[in-house]
């Protein structure tokens, strides 16, 4: 069934099909339609759950935490300081092993306050041991609902999953979305089953302290699961593709990269115009292709290496910046190559929701054609930086 739904609706008729028992959220722009829809879905019986309101982001985390953790199918979603906000429970939820669903409107950090679009929030907990995903337009978000949870509660994975959309761009933006039946989801996911859970009957502890003796381990374990993760996401995502008709979740998307001379490297819905803006140099003979990257964490970086081995220029497209270092995927990227090709150039773009224009891209194309440049930012108001901007 197609339904012409704003991203945020498209997010909220996904989870209702996957049933959480528990979902606990505090509303904050641009995220706040999300949980709104789920809000009315428990409150007209479409949806048998426990909907918790809470005082802060801080809150909601702890309560699908411990939801979670009884053995109960959980959803949240948040943006831009209440990620932040969090962020002790978003490391607590990881290294507790439990597959919490997130879904995270991406916004500007303070400050200055800012309530557009970049991915400033969802970067700043890379490191936090969840998986991420980055999606360019509302049937992808949609649909990587489905498979997040069933990623997230396979008993060999036992970790959460953070669901980025771009804030505005696909949360307030409207698109055709083919939403499944109710079966064919329940076929897909079957209800959650953890093989860990508080039980009174059974007790066991969580989140203990984790002195020199174990603690090594502990991490050692989420990042090797991560690594291991890769494959199984590719499984899913054929699962998906057999049994709903489209392409399911993937670690890459390659467009025009074949026989491309410069490859871009960019994540989320600005590569909806990079894709046009490659349509157009293509019919001028310019041989320009596009890498996104769809699975953020774990971080596919060999599948990345053999994409970008060959290239003669990758022109990396952040819409992030490490404060005092370079953009965070450039670095990243960059990390994959010790000899001198392929030429990596680091853009960063975007921040605060500026738009990523074709004039944008060109300035990308024609910046990497004569030099190499680490952390270029784009699009810079000379006239704005005097010098109260630097205290």
């Amino acid at each position: 069934m197609k339904k012409f739904l704003e991203g945020s609706h498209a997010v909220a008729e996904a989870v209702k099909l996957c049933r959480p028992g528990v979902i606990s959220a505090y509303p904050i722009t641009p995220q706040t339609h999300i949980v709104e829809r789920l809000a009315d879905f428990v409150a007209n019986g479409e949806l048998d759950s426990q909907f918790v309101n809470v005082e802060s982001e801080h809150s909601a985390a702890s309560v699908v935490l411990g939801a979670s953790a009884t053995g109960v199918r959980v959803f949240t979603a948040t943006s831009s300081q209440g990620l932040i906000l969090m962020s002790e429970v978003i490391y607590n939820i990881a290294g507790m092993r439990l597959p919490v669903v997130l879904v995270c409107a991406n916004r500007a950090l303070s400050a200055p306050i800012n309530i557009w679009n970049d991915h400033q929030d969802a970067i700043s907990v890379r490191d936090s041991g969840w998986i991420q995903f980055f999606a360019e337009n509302n049937q992808e978000v949609h649909d990587f609902v489905y498979q997040a949870y069933k990623l997230g509660e396979n008993n060999k994975v036992m970790l959460p999953v953070m669901i980025n959309m771009d804030g505005y761009i696909l949360t307030h933006g409207l698109e055709s979305v083919d939403i499944p039946e109710k079966e064919m989801v329940d076929r897909f996911l079957p209800p959650y089953n953890p093989p860990y859970k508080l039980d009174i009957d059974n007790p066991l502890t969580m989140g203990v302290l984790g002195d020199p003796s174990i603690y090594l381990e502990t991490r050692y374990a989420i990042h090797k699961t991560l690594e291991e993760t890769l494959e199984l996401i590719l499984c899913i995502g054929e699962e998906f593709n057999s049994m709903f008709g489209r392409k399911g979740i993937d670690l890459l998307e390659t467009y025009w990269t074949d026989d491309a001379d410069i490859v871009i490297v960019a994540m989320g819905s600005v590569c909806g115009t990079i894709k046009d803006f490659i349509d157009r140099e293509r019919a001028k003979g310019n041989k320009i292709g596009l890498l996104r990257i769809i699975t953020y964490r774990p971080f596919p970086k060999e599948k990345i290496f053999e994409c970008l081995k060959d290239k003669n220029i990758v022109a990396v497209l952040d819409k992030s910046i490490s404060l005092g270092s370079e953009g965070p995927v450039y670095t990243e990227i960059k990390s994959l190559f010790s000899q001198s090709k392929p030429k990596i150039n680091g853009f960063v773009a975007g921040l605060g929701g500026r738009d990523i224009t074709m004039d944008t891209l060109q300035k990308i194309l024609d910046i990497s054609l004569k030099k190499v440049v680490r952390c270029e930012f784009l699009d810079i108001k000379e006239s704005l930086l005097k010098e109260e901007f630097y205290v």
